[in-house]
């Protein structure tokens, strides 16, 4: 589905369309216009098969960052929309930037950041979005080596924590495949969304060690 949607887009529209298997994207951070989404393979990342590599267990457990969840969102997602070193466009533009900023007052958008520094600079993050036990990932960002791995990583501990039964990556990269990301029909996608949007999970935002993290997906 790929149609660009010239209506008003309020937050209880988006949430609907997440609960259909619809999520919205922009051409580039420059155009004001926003279409939606909903591809025929979906990427979705197994929590109770989520990969973490031995060097990477190491090196969350080792908690070099400072790890937190929901303190920043216009500080991630401003990181999520800056420009990337291979080049490719941002498909966050301020319509989208504004949109999910709503949702995260709201309480549906959360975020995981990555901080480092005697500064305690940002170095990493994602943010995504919260439907009964379903999160859906939007968009991640690192400024440092292994910021928005250990990001991730938290992210799913998280999730297996407070009970989440569906972390949609929604497409499948080299990145998220080395996690256990695969891809999946379109309709065996909306079955599993159904069952975790009618299903009950809890976002806790309270710290969490890289310790705890790694035990819990491993466990």
């Amino acid at each position: 589905m790929h149609g660009n949607a010239y209506v008003d887009i309020t937050p209880d529209i988006l949430l609907k369309a997440y609960a259909a298997g619809i999520f919205p994207m922009a051409e580039d951070a420059d155009d004001p216009t926003i279409y939606w989404v909903e591809p025929r393979e979906r990427g979705v990342m197994p929590l109770d098969g989520f990969h973490v590599s031995s060097r990477l267990a190491r090196t969350v457990r080792q908690d070099l960052f400072e790890v937190v969840a929901d303190r920043d969102f216009e500080a991630v997602i401003a990181g999520c929309a800056a420009p990337r070193q291979d080049g490719a466009r941002t498909w966050i533009n301020r319509r989208i930037r504004d949109l999910y900023g709503e949702l995260f007052d709201l309480g549906y958008c959360h975020t995981v950041e990555v901080y480092a520094g005697e500064d305690r600079a940002l170095v990493g993050g994602l943010y995504g979005v919260s439907l009964g036990a379903a999160f859906f990932g939007e968009s991640m960002f690192h400024v440092a080596r292994d910021a928005s791995k250990v990001a991730l990583v938290h992210l799913a501990a998280r999730l297996r924590r407070g009970g989440f039964r569906l972390l949609d990556a929604q497409f499948v990269t080299g990145h998220l495949a080395q996690f256990g990301a695969v891809e999946i029909p379109r309709q065996a996608y909306k079955r599993q969304l159904r069952e975790a949007v009618a299903a009950t999970a809890q976002w806790d935002p309270a710290p969490l060690s890289g310790a705890e993290a790694v035990a819990l997906l491993r466990g």
